[in-house]
């Protein structure tokens, strides 16, 4: 198999060309900005980095472009790259400083070089990145809360990197630099480093232009690029890629799966793409993993990979049908029945699965009963993260009362065996913050509650328009001053803390005290807005000093409504908005 040394920058001219692009097995770019910042960092350095592989072959075969800018290439022969491709994507994305463009958006990565590093190795130190997203950001964490404040502390702390993921506030520092703009060369050196430095003969000059140098530099970095042959078939390429793929920690085995079937089934990745993109546009952003778990669950009636490459085309096409109309099932009754209005409300994306498994089964003929139990069902295994840990083997047990033709009622056994207890207790929430499983719960039951945005009356949804509208989680007593009275950080980042309000609320709000901005509200709004989110109403709760109070307070409110909230949808398989009878 040859070998040859190619460097970064021919690779990436390649990219560009449209002389190296994806098989169809390989997954979509996934890399956040920090893997990409340690990358540079590691190529900045001279560090191992990897080695690239490819198959050249001038057979027309399955593939698409990397998730940046490519040509058409005039060649019929292409290289079609096997392993690589998150590094590529990433180096080309900022060497030719384009956005990668990931679920049909563009997505810039913005890396910040540091003109005034120390000397001498890497020094890990924490980093904050400069936008926070929200509700309905596009996030894979979507329920996040109000920008942290860029303190000085980590502003010294940060100036000990050499890279880092760049931000408003740092790149307002002239000792910080694009890393694209070093490369795109429409700055000259003096123009980057001129706000450091009087003049060229200052004797700092010549040390920043030979780090911008060293910068530039990374493009002639060379990888081994390893060549297989145009013998192989595409059905052996993809055994050879699973291998390579299986040695280490690179791919999951979603990743691998998916290799096996478009090998198989040729040109199926853009089937499972394209309703990617329809389910997409209604709000749910679906993982190609998950796609790939719900094909195999319905091809073989359980929703491990082992047996994948064993599946005929003639069964995966079939199975493909029920799991696409499994899974807009499932993603209507989330919405509709639910009020789940996307998947960052689902403590994981296999409680998807039962429901497009029972749609299908049932015809998408639900019972008034089959409705309550299976709402019951979802909401208690949202809030207790039923499929947090040996999650294919409770979603197996799962599969196969369903497949045995059981109901969703027989789903509540192994519920009740997992847990001592269904219910909700307010020592649930002690230490529990907006990661917990139970989070997305309490923002569900506020909202079918009647919890409303404090200033602006708005409702709680995912879906508003403006970014000043979306939801947020707000703490209701502020970080800073919590810890400057010496409280610990999980009971500050408690569940118990945290409001739903919009962002300009949020800003609005700012650094007060309750006890000073909830009067605000009340004399704006009245105190049912407060009630609604349960906020305790004694006034002595609001202050500083009685935080501990406030929160084993706010528990029981909180828990009672979650209760309520699951009680109510089973008894009356709704869940349209009600008012709880404390109101």
């Amino acid at each position: 198999m040859p070998k040859i040394d190619t460097s970064v920058g021919e690779l990436v001219d390649m990219i560009a060309r449209g002389e190296l692009r994806l098989p169809e097995m390989q997954r979509r770019y996934v890399w956040t900005s920090t893997r990409v910042r340690d990358l540079l960092d590691s190529l900045y350095r001279g560090y191992p980095s990897g080695s690239i592989l490819v198959w050249e072959t001038d057979q027309a075969q399955p593939s698409r472009d990397l998730a940046v800018q490519q040509s058409q290439s005039p060649f019929t022969g292409h290289k079609l790259l096997l392993d690589g491709q998150q590094r590529l994507t990433s180096l080309s994305a900022v060497l030719r400083g384009e956005p990668v463009i990931v679920k049909n958006r563009k997505r810039p990565i913005d890396i910040a070089f540091n003109l005034d590093h120390p000397e001498g190795p890497p020094t890990e130190i924490l980093e904050i990145e400069d936008d926070s997203a929200t509700l309905n950001g596009d996030d894979e964490t979507i329920l996040e809360g109000e920008d942290d404040e860029y303190t000085p502390s980590i502003q010294e702390r940060l100036k000990q990197r050499t890279f880092v993921v760049a931000s408003r506030a740092l790149l307002s520092s002239p000792s910080w630099v694009l890393v694209s703009d070093i490369f795109k060369g429409e700055k000259t050196d003096w123009q980057l480093v001129k706000e450091l430095v009087g003049s060229p003969d200052d004797p700092s000059y010549e040390l920043y232009t030979k780090r911008l140098q060293r910068v530039r530099a990374i493009r002639n970095y060379m990888y081994v690029m390893q060549v297989l042959p145009r013998g192989f078939s595409y059905e052996e390429v993809a055994e050879i890629f699973v291998r390579v793929n299986s040695l280490g920690i690179k791919l999951r085995g979603s990743d691998l799966a998916l290799a096996l079937v478009t090998a198989k089934w040729p040109s199926s990745l853009k089937l499972f793409e394209e309703f990617i993109d329809e389910c997409e546009e209604g709000w749910f952003t679906l993982d190609l993993g998950l796609i790939v778990r719900t094909l195999v669950v319905f091809a073989t009636r359980q929703s491990r990979f082992r047996t994948v490459g064993t599946i005929s085309i003639e069964k995966l096409k079939a199975a493909w049908e029920e799991a696409k109309n499994g899974l807009r099932f499932s993603i209507n009754f989330l919405k509709a029945n639910a009020g789940v209005e996307d998947e960052s409300l689902l403590s994981s994306p296999f409680l998807m699965i039962p429901i497009a498994v029972l749609g299908v089964l049932r015809d998408e003929r639900l019972s008034n009963e089959d409705e309550r139990n299976l709402l019951r069902w979802l909401y208690i295994a949202n809030a207790r993260a039923h499929y947090s840990s040996s999650s294919e083997t409770k979603l197996d047990v799962d599969l196969n009362l369903l497949f045995r033709g059981n109901g969703p009622e027989s789903l509540m056994g192994p519920l009740e065996s997992q847990f001592a207890r269904l219910n909700i207790e307010p020592s649930d929430f002690a230490g529990r913050g907006a990661r917990s499983a139970l989070f997305s719960l309490a923002y569900l039951a506020l909202k079918h509650a009647g919890a409303k945005d404090w200033f602006s009356g708005l409702g709680l949804s995912l879906t508003h328009q403006g970014r000043y509208h979306f939801i947020q989680f707000h703490h209701i007593f502020p970080k800073s001053l919590l810890q400057q009275a010496g409280y610990e950080k999980s009971e500050i980042n408690e569940i118990a803390n945290m409001a739903f309000i919009t962002g300009r609320t949020n800003r609005r709000i700012s650094n007060k005290t309750p006890g000073d901005y909830f009067k605000d509200i009340i004399q704006l709004r009245g105190e049912d807005t407060l009630r609604h989110q349960k906020i305790p109403m004694d006034q002595e709760l609001w202050k500083i000093e009685n935080y501990r109070d406030f929160l084993e307070e706010r528990r029981k409110l909180l828990a009672a409504s979650i209760n309520e909230f699951i009680n109510r949808a089973y008894e009356t398989g709704s869940v349209t908005v009600f008012q709880s009878d404390e109101d």
